[in-house]
């Protein structure tokens, strides 16, 4: 019995820990997954590196894009670097 009731502080923070660190963590990770999925031509983005660009070229199953940095400066990236999406375009329609 004794064994069982020093067990319940060690569950505690591991619970605490769990609500406070872990899931938050995780939440994010599947949000950032979600708009690296989400990404189109014409979308204005930042790359984790602070590079500012205008996505050119989007091919599906690839792990690279084409951002555009400048006028005729294009370089690939890798979709993973988007850190985030500054200007979201409308879907082209089909």
């Amino acid at each position: 019995m004794e064994g069982i009731v020093s067990l319940i502080p060690l569950v505690l923070v591991f619970l605490i820990m769990y609500f406070l660190l872990i899931r938050p963590q995780q939440r994010k990770l599947r949000e950032h997954q979600a708009m690296v999925a989400a990404l189109r031509r014409g979308d204005q983005v930042v790359t984790s590196g602070g590079i500012v660009g205008k996505i050119t070229k989007v091919k599906d199953g690839e792990n690279e894009i084409e951002v555009e940095i400048a006028p005729g400066v294009q370089v690939r990236v890798v979709r993973s670097t988007v850190s985030s999406v500054l200007n979201k375009t409308e879907p082209a329609k089909v």
